[in-house]
């Protein structure tokens, strides 16, 4: 007759780590990929106004015109009046036309008739040079204009 061994523990087996490298790998990938990184290096400050109606925007068809004050950092080489910035550089008021034109002409052809501008203006920056920016969109027949502004309440803070 046979002999049944009983086994001497109830251990469970030690977990194999042997695919823990690819799955760090594969999360490390994946994070590198879906990463957004920042379009534009602001060159102004951009204190925005509150408003209590925000709504989500398209990043996908949309130019951001950036107005304000140069940053601390850039208030040595530009001075202290307000300024306009258009991706990565100051544009005088009389650029804004090839600037935007640039910009437009970088996004995707089926879109570049549907552009919506984002005024991302600084709360003490002059009314005028909104004015001005909003006229040069007008003679570029670009309509669509958004303010882009910070949630909250005005009043209550």
């Amino acid at each position: 007759m046979s002999k049944f061994r009983k086994k001497k523990s109830n251990e469970l087996p030690p977990v194999s780590t042997a695919s823990l490298p690819d799955i760090v790998f594969m999360l490390l990938f994946f994070f590198m990929v879906v990463t957004v990184l920042r379009d534009d290096n602001l060159l102004v400050q951009n204190k925005l106004p509150k408003a209590d109606q925000v709504e989500k925007l398209k990043k996908d068809r949309s130019v951001y015109i950036y107005a304000g004050k140069p940053s601390a950092r850039y208030q040595d080489k530009f001075g202290t009046e307000a300024k306009i910035q258009i991706g990565d550089k100051y544009t005088d008021i009389t650029n804004i036309k090839f600037a935007l034109t640039e910009m437009r002409q970088k996004l995707l052809p089926e879109l570049q008739d549907k552009v919506m501008v984002a005024l991302k203006v600084d709360e003490d920056t002059n009314t005028g040079m909104v004015t001005d920016i909003k006229q040069q969109l007008r003679e570029l027949n670009m309509l669509k204009l958004i303010y882009i502004t910070t949630p909250g309440n005005e009043l209550n803070n």
